[in-house]
């Protein structure tokens, strides 16, 4: 067909068109192109009517996003930087900065952040459109109830201290009768707002609600660090016999002068030893709690503004079924650790205890924990290795609860690391003389074997697809509408039919016998969860032991006279309270591992 009509050419005849009638076909192409383009917008925006201004006001948002994440970062750095100051001044004697000192600063930083809490649950949390998305994965039921475990032990501490240092009131600060109280009131609230709020995405109030994050969140480190700081100057106090070794009546040095003040002061009342070994007790749980406040708090803050999809999580069901070696060998591994952690503990704190029963006791709990380690790296490798033939797939979405936990559990592991790698050196060094040290050795070395094998397979976990059971269904398509010629569409119409399209399931009469004939675990599934509870219980029992005073790095004293006592105090009490955590921390990721496979 000629184009060009004002031009003589021979397209007509010859078939192929010439230069000047292809320049005209492409320009009317472009310009039909042009044009359907015009309408198709316009057509578009007649329907979904576009907002021109979203390209400026995504831009706003961006900007205040940002501005947002840097104040409440600034207020976080800054909040960290001030309490590590005044914790670390309060652990030296040297240091004119005393408790009350530090007590204070605490109750004004609790006062902030309860009145931030009781404001959003009052408030932001209430007002329309606040809260309209909600991460599924956020908070999850054993998380929330390890944090009320957790408080309940902490609010039962608080009162044991306010009993305690009641009587000390006719010579001793009332501040340290008014820190536990404000402290008391911010786990009740703190509580019941992560308890009720953890999964919020809030879309209103995003510059105050990241800034009031970060307060609770930097309070919630600064009481771990003075708790942890308190519950570690038992150890980094100088012995006053000549030798440079550490004995564990220290403990009970540190109750009466870190916990109640000195000699000087005494209790008006008979029950103060009572509170006081309560008191040291309870220490550990409040310590779990802050951290599991400070976790929660960071997804919180990195769920503001977020938009998520709803039905991106399912729910899973927890169930021991198909379950059973993993639990019991668990448990019985638990028992035996409680046991001989109990009969170490008894025997070292004896006051007459000689040599050859203190080396006796340290023996019994290398040997424990050597059972342990041990057993738990096999679990692990066992679960890698069905890992290996699992073709479940790797999710891919994003999300920040399993950023931290991922990052929590590599970082955390870092303290544990330290400590056993620093034990290798100096029993390399000092050449492993005697069983001690030679338990010693074997015990770091499987330590850090461990905890990378158990690293690779919780990680390897969270980041695989749940199983899915598939039931039969019985699926019907509806016919499509039959479209004739000429016919035009609209969207609405179009939409209809693409539903229409869509399987429709129909329930089928099997279900009605599921209970009757349900399928046994896969084996790959009955093995990942066999070992994912002996893990877990593992991991309790790891937990307990230090947390509850089992201090072997001071009771052997190679360490101690290899870098003195001052290099291997900071080592020890800076490495162990993350060892300490990492364990709890397992527990919390090992349990989603055991939901997801």
């Amino acid at each position: 067909m000629c184009l060009n009509t004002g031009y003589p050419c021979n397209c007509l005849t010859d078939g192929n068109p010439c230069e000047p009638c292809r320049m005209t076909a492409k320009d009317r192409q472009t310009e039909e192109t042009h044009l359907s383009n015009f309408n198709v917008a316009g057509a578009a925006g007649s329907t979904c009517e576009p907002d021109l201004s979203d390209s400026s006001d995504g831009v706003v948002k961006e900007r205040g996003r940002n501005w947002g994440w840097m104040l409440s970062g600034i207020i976080c750095v800054n909040i960290l930087i001030l309490g590590c100051a005044l914790v670390s001044g309060t652990a030296f004697s040297s240091v004119n900065i005393s408790m009350p000192d530090l007590q204070i600063f605490l109750i004004i930083l609790l006062l902030l952040t309860t009145i931030w809490m009781i404001y959003y649950v009052v408030y932001t949390a209430r007002k329309e459109n606040a809260v309209v998305y909600k991460d599924g994965h956020a908070g999850p039921v054993w998380l929330r109830g390890g944090l009320v475990l957790f408080g309940i032990l902490s609010i039962i501490m608080d009162i044991f201290k306010i009993a305690g240092y009641v009587g000390y009131l006719h010579c001793d600060s009332a501040v340290k009768v008014v820190f536990p109280v404000v402290q008391l009131v911010f786990i009740i609230v703190q509580t019941y707002f992560l308890w009720i709020h953890a999964k919020d995405c809030v879309q209103l109030h995003r510059n105050i609600t990241r800034c009031g994050l970060m307060l609770t969140l930097s309070t919630n480190l600064v009481l771990w660090m003075t708790a942890v700081t308190e519950e570690s100057l038992h150890h980094t106090e100088l012995p006053e016999y000549p030798s440079n070794t550490t004995k564990d009546s220290g403990r009970k040095m540190y109750i009466n002068r870190a916990g109640y003040g000195d000699d000087k002061c005494k209790c008006s009342h008979s029950s103060c030893s009572v509170f006081k070994e309560a008191y040291y007790y309870l220490y550990p749980f409040n310590i779990e709690y802050c951290l599991f406040a400070s976790a929660m708090a960071y997804v919180l803050w990195k769920n503001v503004g977020r938009v998520i999809d709803d039905h991106s999580h399912h729910k899973i069901k927890f169930t021991l079924r198909g379950v059973f070696f993993g639990p019991l060998i668990g448990i019985l591994l638990v028992v035996a650790g409680l046991a001989t952690f109990i009969a170490y503990e008894m025997q070292i704190q004896q006051d007459d205890i000689d040599d050859e029963g203190k080396e006796e006791a340290v023996m019994i709990h290398f040997v424990m924990n050597i059972v342990i380690v041990t057993m738990m790296s096999l679990s692990s490798v066992i679960g890698l290795a069905v890992y290996k033939v699992d073709h479940r797939e790797h999710v891919s979405d994003k999300n920040p609860t399993r950023s931290l936990d991922v990052g929590l559990l590599v970082g955390a592991s870092l303290g544990q690391f330290v400590i056993s790698y620093f034990t290798i050196v100096a029993m390399a060094a000092t050449g492993a003389k005697g069983y001690l040290n030679r338990l010693n050795l074997t015990w770091a070395i499987l330590m850090v074997i461990q905890l990378a094998l158990q690293n690779f397979f919780i990680i390897e976990g969270l980041h695989r697809e749940p199983f899915h059971e598939v039931q039969p269904v019985v699926t019907v398509v509806e016919n499509p509408y039959v479209l004739q010629i000429g016919k035009e569409l609209n969207c609405l119409e179009a939409s209809k039919m693409e539903s229409k399209l869509s399987p429709i399931p129909i329930s089928h009469s099997l279900h009605n016998h599921a209970d009757e004939h349900r399928p046994k675990l896969l084996w790959k599934r009955r093995v990942l969860k066999e070992v994912c509870v002996f893990l877990l219980l593992g991991n309790v029992i790891l937990w307990i032991m230090p947390a509850f005073g089992a201090r072997p790095q001071f009771d052997h004293d190679t360490e101690t006279e290899f870098y003195q006592f001052n290099m291997w105090s900071v080592i020890v009490n800076v490495g162990l309270p993350f060892g300490i955590f990492y364990r709890m921390h397992s527990v919390a990721s090992l349990f989603e591992v055991f939901q997801t496979s």
